[in-house]
């Protein structure tokens, strides 16, 4: 399969790990990565049957991360800053009890950044979830958006490999979607 955006092949990937339900938090820096998925499940204005918007990343986490209790696989899209909110529930929920998940989160605080204050948290996040055991994987404008694709796929067949939350960290700076 051939996409055009890094964002359609970030929703590609997801789909291709095999997860069948994707919550997310709304933010303008995933929008084009939210309408792809929602887009490719037939729905509109935010929504599918499969994908769901949530408030908080720590729910996100709750709900989609509580899919393999039923056999089931789930993948979450926010901003890497909604680690810090995420973080207890990841690592008493998701971890502890070996459920996979599929994460992907736009990266900020890079190249392009606008928002000075988000340099605090962002910067520090693909080390805080390497500390506490989380497999990341980082994408940016080298790889291309078939890397995007098959990388993004691959991190959910990794996570139900490993039983465990892998996250796959993607910058769009420079890319076809938003600086930051």
């Amino acid at each position: 399969m051939t996409t055009s955006s890094y964002a359609e092949a970030a929703a590609a990937g997801i789909w291709g790990s095999g997860a069948e339900r994707v919550g997310y938090i709304p933010s303008v820096t995933v929008a084009p990565v939210i309408s792809a998925l929602v887009e490719t499940d037939g729905g509109a204005d935010g929504v599918s049957p499969h994908v769901t918007p949530l408030s908080r990343e720590e729910e996100a986490i709750g709900i989609i991360g509580a899919l393999p209790l039923a056999g089931r696989f789930g993948a979450v899209v926010m901003q890497d800053n909604g680690f810090g909110n995420a973080l207890t529930a990841l690592t008493t929920f998701s971890t502890s009890y070996h459920l996979p998940l599929l994460i992907f989160a736009n990266t900020r605080g890079g190249l392009g950044e606008y928002n000075s204050m988000i340099h605090s948290i962002s910067q520090h996040a693909p080390a805080l979830l390497r500390t506490v055991g989380l497999p990341v994987f980082e994408l940016d404008r080298r790889s291309s958006p078939q890397d995007w694709r098959e990388a993004t796929a691959e991190a959910g067949v990794h996570a139900r490999m490993t039983y465990r939350p892998v996250v796959v960290l993607a910058s769009f700076w420079n890319t076809d979607g938003k600086v930051a």
